[in-house]
C-alpha cells in the first residue's frame, strides 16, 4: 500500500471501494495486526459477478489459464527454465478468482519471508559459513588424496 492508493480510495468514497464485502479490490484485511492485505475472493470486474453464468466462465477461463501456467512450470522443472517461478505465476493467476488459491500464496509468501528473516540472522549467517567452510576443507581433502594416490590423472581414459 501507498499514499497515493490511499488517496484514490478515500476520494472514491465508501459505496465505490468495495464496503459491502464482497470481495472487491477495495476490501481490506488487517493481518497480524500489522499490515493489510486484499480480503479474499473473485476479483473479477463487477459486471461479470452480476451474471452467474457469465461468471462461472470467467471462473473456468481463469482456472485453464492458470492451469496451462502451472503445467508449463511442472514441465520446466526437469528441463531448463524458471520451473517453480512459472508455477507460482501460475497459483497467482488461479488467486485473482479463487480463495483457496489465495490461501496457498499467502501462506507461501508468509513462509518466504520467515526463511529470508532466518538467512539475514547473525547467528545462522555464522553457522552456514562454518558449514560451508567445513564442507570446503572435507572436499579438498578428499581432492589431496585421489591426487596423491592416482596423479592428474582422470578416472576415465579420454585419449583412448
Amino acid at each position: 500500500m501507498n499514499a497515493e492508493s490511499d488517496e484514490r480510495r478515500k476520494a472514491a468514497g465508501p459505496a465505490d471501494a468495495g464496503a459491502a464485502g464482497d470481495g472487491t479490490q477495495g476490501d481490506v484485511e488487517k493481518v497480524d495486526g500489522a499490515h493489510e492485505e486484499p480480503a479474499l475472493g473473485s476479483r473479477a470486474p463487477r459486471f461479470i459477478k452480476a451474471s452467474k453464468p457469465l461468471h462461472l466462465s470467467w471462473q473456468v477461463g481463469v482456472f485453464l489459464v492458470g492451469l496451462a501456467v502451472v503445467v508449463g512450470g511442472v514441465i520446466m522443472l526437469p528441463l531448463p527454465g524458471p520451473g517453480w517461478l512459472v508455477i507460482f505465476g501460475g497459483m497467482a493467476i488461479w488467486a485473482t478468482e479463487f480463495v483457496w488459491a489465495q490461501l496457498v500464496l499467502r501462506w507461501t509468501k508468509r513462509k518466504v519471508t520467515e526463511a529470508a528473516h532466518k538467512a539475514l540472522d547473525p547467528r545462522v549467517r555464522r553457522r552456514n559459513m562454518a558449514l560451508t567452510a567445513i564442507g570446503l576443507a572435507i572436499i579438498a581433502v578428499g581432492v589431496a588424496i585421489y591426487v596423491s594416490k592416482f596423479g592428474f590423472e582422470m578416472p576415465w581414459k579420454v585419449g583412448q
